[in-house]
């Protein structure tokens, strides 16, 4: 087959002709999908920052536009080689890298406290938007666009849905301020194994203090079927060392 005023590829067995060269993109086409890139990865990073995550605005807007780069490099950064015949080029080679690569930093964000593993919707998340990065990288606009949009419902609009009728009803916010005592948290743990409930999360806080050496420990509990938040409430404040018992 010869073309004329075009390039000819060989596409399996087949020669295909076409009118412009696969291996070259002007300067606004890569403004183009970079500046879209910081788009859709921080969108997406706005709802993270919103919920105090540890990957946020600027996380998810530089792993988008990171990925966007390594797609535009894998496929126009090497277009010189392309004209050379024992050169065969594979766009899809970094663009697979960044995928299995990710998972570093998305695992950077999951952190394991007591019984509670948290960070896993932003690795998630991240995940995402690297595969979004790299299909605006790649001229997939409308792909990246939606899918975009999807991890928008999933992150915000299904995080609304699930708080309100999934686990609105079973979790607390429970804030004590005590004395810093060493068995003080065993005791408080104990106490709550022994009426069924699950502690979510757990943080510890020391508290300024001239007279005496307090800590505020934050709980998030999953209460026991059948119990009651303000019977917790008493239980906790009858604990030795324990000044005040707060719940959201």
């Amino acid at each position: 087959m010869a073309c004329y005023n075009s390039h000819q590829y060989l596409v399996g067995k087949e020669a295909v002709c076409l009118t412009h060269d696969p291996w070259t993109i002007d300067t606004l086409h890569i403004t183009l999908r970079l500046v879209l890139s910081l788009l859709f990865g921080g969108l997406i990073g706005i709802e993270r920052e919103q919920s105090s995550h540890a990957a946020g605005l600027r996380t998810h807007m530089l792993v988008c536009l990171g990925s966007t780069l390594v797609m535009l490099l894998s496929m126009y950064g090497f277009s010189e080689f392309s004209k050379l015949d024992n050169v065969r080029l594979d766009p899809a080679r970094l663009a697979a890298q960044v995928i299995s690569g990710i998972g570093f930093l998305g695992a950077g964000t999951i952190l394991y406290t007591g019984k509670s593993i948290t960070g896993l919707t932003t690795a998630a998340s991240l995940w995402v938007v690297a595969a979004i990065g790299l299909a605006t990288g790649a001229g997939f606009y409308y792909a990246a666009a939606l899918s975009c949009v999807f991890a928008l419902i999933s992150l915000f609009v299904l995080n609304l849905v699930e708080k309100k009728y999934l686990r609105a009803k079973k979790l607390r916010h429970i804030q004590l301020k005590a004395l810093d005592t060493p068995s003080l948290i065993g005791k408080v743990s104990a106490l709550l194994a022994n009426k069924g409930s699950v502690i979510q999360k757990l943080s510890v806080e020391e508290i300024p203090s001239e007279e005496e050496d307090l800590i505020q420990i934050t709980l998030t509990l999953r209460l026991a079927k059948g119990d009651n938040v303000s019977q917790t409430v008493e239980d906790l404040m009858r604990l030795d060392g324990v000044r005040s018992v707060s719940c959201d």
